[in-house]
């Protein structure tokens, strides 16, 4: 199960929302090891997509550094869908090499930029299999 905060929860709605009709992107750091997303860093989607998103490989790099650094891991790797349900795609799963993150989708498919409806999900994917997990927010 995915425990994460309202104000984190919420941090990823925004990005998510501000972005479309492309896709956001980005990471919640958090201790090596205690599994608590802490840290919001939202990413640029290089790719400049509505059905696809690409972290930049500077920007990337520079941040794996920097949470090395901090004994940090990626705890959260989010992103979202404009157009379809929040459940990943083949390329998404190709991409997940990080068999201990929670793999967050947003879907802004019915609202858009605007306030409304979305989905909120969190998957486990450890070599291409994909398990969905329950969500629990906390806080205010």
């Amino acid at each position: 199960m995915l425990t994460i905060t309202r104000e984190l929860h919420d941090a990823i709605v925004a990005h998510a929302r501000a972005d479309h009709p492309d896709e956001a992107c980005g990471v919640i750091a958090g201790p090596v090891g205690a599994d608590r997303p802490e840290r919001f860093i939202p990413m640029l989607n290089a790719a400049r997509s509505p059905t696809f998103y690409e972290f930049d490989s500077g920007d990337l790099l520079k941040l794996y550094r920097e949470m090395d650094d901090r004994d940090e891991e990626p705890v959260v790797i989010y992103h979202s869908h404009t157009a379809t349900e929040a459940y990943p795609s083949r390329t998404d799963v190709s991409y997940a090499s990080e068999p201990n993150a929670h793999y967050v989708l947003v879907s802004t498919a019915e609202c858009g930029n605007d306030e409304g409806p979305f989905q909120f999900r969190s998957y486990r994917i450890v070599d291409g299999v994909i398990t969905e997990e329950d969500v629990e927010v906390i806080g205010a």
